[in-house]
């Protein structure tokens, strides 16, 4: 069965190179240029969504990001943005984005991150059948199968990429990752400069994890290096 993809941008000749070359790559594309339009249509069942942050109608991307994912905290999301400041980029994955793309970008880089997150999704559901045990560390319980955190028995909501991240993390405890090898490991590909992607992230788990997420006791920050699960181990400083 074909990918679905939820496209919203508002400059046609970019919607439909977009959806010309995910088509050639056998993904079905629904495409709209508002985000009015688009808001109606967020529970119907897609695969990955493709958000502009810029839109007319009233509803811009992050808005539409942030619906999405009060519906489903799993779909992978893409931003499409033609802001380059980081605290742009950043309000984009606070906002529920699991990945972001500049413009004006390359057909190549697009289909690869599109490619990139459907093939993380599809295996967090394959691996959700095949049933690998969860991870229990003290108050914290992570199932793979059911795709469930708890903490203090307490139920945390976290997206697609913020599970792949804690799952690939707590699977290893104590291992120091870089931040290029964690675009690498858990995004699925490698984009030099994308640094935010990965530290707006590990914010946002340990905003949800965390009971005070500037002395997190789970993921823990080196300094210089990258990040690690200190397996409930309190730290002096995030």
């Amino acid at each position: 069965m074909k990918a679905r993809i939820l496209l919203v941008e508002d400059h046609a000749d970019i919607a439909n190179l977009i959806g010309i070359n995910l088509g050639m790559m056998d993904y079905e594309v629904d495409a709209y240029g508002d985000g009015k339009q688009a808001s109606r249509r967020l529970h119907q069942e897609y695969d990955m969504a493709i958000f502009d942050i810029m839109l007319p109608g009233g509803i811009d991307g992050l808005s539409l990001c942030r619906q999405l994912r009060r519906i489903n905290e799993d779909i992978p999301i893409l931003m499409l943005t033609a802001k380059s400041g980081e605290q742009d980029l950043v309000v984009g994955l606070e906002s529920g984005a699991d990945d972001y793309l500049a413009k004006p970008f390359s057909v190549l880089e697009l289909q690869a991150r599109v490619k990139a997150l459907l093939r993380r999704y599809h295996r967090h559901h394959q691996q959700a059948e095949e049933g690998p045990k969860p991870i229990c560390l003290e108050d914290l319980e992570i199932d793979p199968t059911t795709r469930l955190v708890h903490v203090a028995k307490q139920l945390i909501n976290l997206t697609a990429t913020e599970f792949e991240l804690l799952w690939h993390m707590a699977s290893q405890p104590g291992r120091v990752f870089s931040r290029e090898q964690l675009l690498n490991q858990v995004w699925g590909h490698r984009h030099d400069g994308y640094a935010h992607t990965v530290n707006s992230t590990v914010n946002r788990l340990r905003s949800k994890l965390e009971l005070d997420p500037a002395r997190p006791r789970w993921i823990h920050t080196v300094w210089g290096v990258g990040y690690k699960f200190a397996g409930g181990q309190l730290a002096d400083s995030h």
